[in-house]
C-alpha cells in the first residue's frame, strides 16, 4: 500500500517536471502532460505533427530535465538496421590478431529520438521493435542490455506521404500513445518567437535523475485499481471491436478492426501515472477516459464509411466513450 508522504511527494516531483518543461514548450500543456506520463510509466510515444512543432525540442528538453542521455535518429529511405542498433567491427592489434568490437549504436542512450520513423524502410523500422519491447539489441547472436530508463519517442509527418513506409499495426502497437501535436494558436506563435532570445538560465533546469525517475516508476506500479475502475476500462476496450458481442454500435458502423489487449495495459499504466499527479491514491474512471485518445487513436483502424463521412479516430473514440458511460474526455 503506498502511503500518503509517497504520493505527495511524486505529485511535487511531477509538478516540478511538468513546470520545467513547459519553459520550453510553448501551449501544448496537453501534450506534455501525456508525453511525461508516458516516460514515468515506461511507454513509448508517437508524436504526429507537421515539421517545426517543437517535437524535437520536447525531446531534448526532456533529457535535460530528467537528466537523461538523449540521441537523435533521423530516418531515411538509405538508413540500415546497423545504423540504429549498431555493429561488430574488426579490430587488428600490433601482432596482426584479429578482433570483433561491437560498437554501439545510437538506441544506446535512455531517450530515443526516432525522428520521421516512417521514411525509412521496414527493415530499419522494425530494428526498434525489440528495444522498444524487450529493451534489449540482438546483433552477431548476442543480446546487450539497454540501461533503464529506456524512451522511444517517434515523429511522423501526417502531411507529407510521398516516399514514406507507414508503419505496419504490429509496430504502432509498441507505441503506449499517440499524440498529435496542433499548430499553436496565435498568441503562442509570438510566445515561441520570443522564447529563442531567452537566456540559457530562463530555459529548463535539471529536475530529477535516473534513480528518483525509476522509483517514481515503481511508486506508479503498486497504485490500486478497484475492480469497477478495472471492468470499465477493459469493456471499454473490447467495445472497439467490430466483431465482438461487446462491440459499441459505433465501433461495428465505422471500424475494420479494434485494439489489442496491449490498449488495457496501456491504459491501466498510464491513468496510474495521471492519479498520483493529481495526488489521489487509486484510479478512477476520469483517469480511463482522459487517455483513452492517445491509447486508442493509433489502435484502431476506420472503414471505409467513416472516411466517407469524414470521422477520424478521435471523433469515433468519443462516441465509444459515450456509448460506454464514459463522458468525453474529462470522465463520467
Amino acid at each position: 500500500m503506498i502511503d500518503e508522504k509517497a504520493i505527495l511527494s511524486f505529485r511535487d516531483s511531477c509538478g516540478r517536471i511538468l513546470s520545467e518543461i513547459k519553459k520550453d514548450i510553448i501551449g501544448q500543456d496537453e501534450i506534455v502532460d501525456e508525453t511525461v506520463t508516458a516516460v514515468i510509466a515506461g511507454g513509448n510515444v508517437l508524436l504526429e505533427g507537421v515539421p517545426g512543432l517543437g517535437k524535437t525540442r520536447l525531446v531534448r528538453t526532456l533529457g535535460r530535465v530528467f537528466d537523461l542521455p538523449f540521441s537523435r535518429i533521423q530516418f531515411t529511405p538509405d538508413l540500415m538496421p546497423a545504423d540504429v542498433t549498431g555493429t561488430n567491427i574488426v579490430l587488428k592489434d600490433g601482432s596482426g590478431n584479429v578482433r570483433f568490437e561491437f560498437r554501439r549504436g545510437p538506441v544506446f542512450s535512455n531517450i530515443v529520438l526516432a525522428d520521421e520513423i516512417n521514411r525509412a524502410t521496414p527493415k530499419t523500422q522494425s530494428a526498434l521493435l525489440e528495444a522498444m519491447q524487450e529493451h534489449t539489441v540482438t546483433v552477431g547472436g548476442e543480446s546487450f542490455r539497454l540501461d533503464e530508463p529506456f524512451f522511444v519517442l517517434a515523429t511522423q509527418n501526417p502531411i507529407e506521404q510521398e516516399g514514406t513506409y507507414p508503419l505496419p499495426e504490429a509496430q504502432m502497437d509498441r507505441f503506449m500513445f499517440k499524440i498529435t501535436v496542433p499548430f499553436p494558436s496565435d498568441d503562442e506563435l509570438r510566445d515561441i518567437v520570443l522564447l529563442t532570445q531567452k537566456k540559457s538560465d530562463m530555459t529548463s533546469q535539471k529536475v530529477t535523475g535516473r534513480e528518483e525517475l525509476l522509483r517514481m516508476r515503481d511508486v506508479a506500479r503498486d497504485v490500486p485499481v478497484p475492480g469497477s475502475v478495472l471492468d470499465r476500462a477493459v469493456r471499454l476496450i473490447s467495445a472497439t471491436h467490430p466483431e465482438s458481442g461487446s462491440g459499441a454500435p459505433s465501433a461495428k458502423k465505422y471500424l475494420r478492426f479494434g485494439a489489442s489487449p496491449r490498449a488495457a495495459q496501456a491504459i491501466i499504466s498510464g491513468a496510474k501515472v495521471r492519479a498520483l499527479s493529481q495526488g489521489r491514491f487509486n484510479v478512477a474512471d476520469a483517469d480511463i477516459a482522459g487517455l483513452a485518445y492517445p491509447v486508442l487513436r493509433h489502435r484502431i483502424a476506420v472503414n471505409f464509411e467513416a472516411i466517407t463521412e469524414g470521422l477520424d479516430p478521435d471523433a469515433i473514440i468519443g462516441m465509444i466513450l459515450s456509448e460506454t458511460g464514459y463522458d468525453g474526455r474529462s470522465g463520467v
